[in-house]
């Protein structure tokens, strides 16, 4: 099972998420594909997650985090012991997003909420100092992130496996031609 984990504000209607979606969906993997559109609450997003998760042993799920969708795979592949992709990943995201405090706007949906102190003590309680078993993720960053620094990931996720794309953007502009490596990395049998 491949779950894709959307980033702030975004949704399943995302680029990347559409991009893998429809990648297994061509190769008759559509049943083994997840993306929820979750909550803006960290702790109800958790409890979204973990609902796909429990079922499979942790040998079954990659994880596919995008940005806080990064942060919340830390957690989890920590937590279950499942794999994890970890693309433009929030690092500190209980810190990073005391920017956005006050109204925000799903981007996708349109949907209303305010950012709150709440949701960065709920973000806090997620935040992994040190990864263990590194050899379980697979970090994908870009140069170009104007969002969250890419040496702060390849620090932290030092001794996993990385891809550093020069250039390029936040939303991972080039991540379809890197779809072979996240299928290959999540044990669906392509070789890169």
């Amino acid at each position: 099972m491949i779950i894709y984990i959307h980033g702030f504000n975004s949704s399943p209607a995302s680029t990347k998420a559409r991009q893998l979606g429809d990648r297994l969906q061509a190769m008759g993997l559509a049943a083994q594909y997840a993306c929820p559109g979750l909550s803006h609450r960290p702790n109800a997003a958790i409890a979204q997650l973990e609902a796909l998760i429990r079922p499979f042993p942790a040998g079954q799920v990659t994880l596919v985090g995008s940005s806080l969708g990064g942060y919340y795979a830390t957690w989890l592949a920590e937590k279950y012991g499942c794999r994890a992709i970890l693309v433009n990943p929030g690092i500190n995201a209980h810190e990073g997003l005391r920017a956005y405090l006050g109204p925000q706007r799903n981007l996708y949906s349109g949907e209303p909420y305010e950012l709150t102190e709440q949701h960065l003590e709920e973000l806090r309680a997620l935040f992994i100092a040190a990864p263990t078993r590194l050899e379980r993720y697979y970090l994908m960053v870009t140069t170009g992130d104007e969002v969250i620094d890419y040496r702060e990931a390849v620090a932290k996720f030092a001794g996993a496996r990385q891809l550093v794309v020069q250039g390029s953007d936040h939303g991972f502009a080039d991540f379809e031609e890197h779809l072979d490596s996240v299928l290959q990395f999540a044990g669906v049998g392509l070789t890169v």
